[in-house]
């Protein structure tokens, strides 16, 4: 069973971001304040979950949440930034989104910038959580979004692009994907800072 707070009595967001991994496409982030003492014995992981269980899940959160937002950084921030600062300033955006401002911050994994409070640059509090997705209902919330949404996102672009297969892969570093690379070369979409190919094609692919 999921717990529905790292710290009482405040008003506490979690968040979670995807697509990190990817060779293609946006990394997304969401924040998600769910009510105090909130319930849900569905919830968890999205990697844990079936793309039809993560859709169900979502409309129930956006139902239930005090609030929620989705942040992005593009493939052209990500290569600039790199992964990592790319998915905390996602982050960081979803927070900025969020109607209702927290006082307390829940993170899923073990590294996060401080983040300031837009009306007041005060910095809001936070704990970082190896594995948070499966161990807090808010954060679990939050990686259910951020997939779905940057699912949508994926499903979009590979209408424009069907020969990646991002319909199936969604950007990642699957056998097919980097077999188009070699073939077709690569996007606007693609992170070019990104090894996208073994390092023989990859040297072909830069020159």
């Amino acid at each position: 069973m999921l717990l529905s707070c790292h710290t009482e009595g405040l008003v506490e967001a979690g968040t979670d971001e995807a697509g990190r991994g990817c060779l293609a496409g946006p990394v997304y982030a969401a924040a998600v304040i769910l009510p105090p003492d909130y319930t849900n014995s569905r919830l968890n992981d999205s990697k844990q979950l079936t793309e039809r269980q993560r859709y169900a899940l979502r409309e129930e959160i956006i139902r239930d949440a005090v609030a929620w937002a989705v942040g992005v950084c593009s493939p052209q921030e990500i290569d600039r930034l790199n992964i990592l600062r790319a998915s905390i300033t996602a982050m960081h955006r979803a927070l900025d989104a969020l109607s209702v401002r927290p006082r307390h911050i829940i993170v899923d994994g073990n590294r996060f910038y401080d983040y300031h409070e837009p009306s007041d640059g005060l910095i809001v509090p936070h704990h970082t959580i190896v594995k948070g997705d499966g161990k807090y209902l808010a954060i679990a919330a939050a990686s259910i979004l951020a997939k779905t949404f940057r699912d949508d996102e994926m499903l979009r672009l590979a209408a424009e692009y069907p020969q990646y297969g991002w319909a199936q892969n969604k950007g990642y570093p699957a056998k097919a994907h980097r077999d188009a690379i070699a073939r077709y070369g690569t996007t606007e979409h693609h992170r070019l800072s990104f090894r996208l190919l073994p390092d023989a094609e990859q040297l072909e692919l830069e020159l």
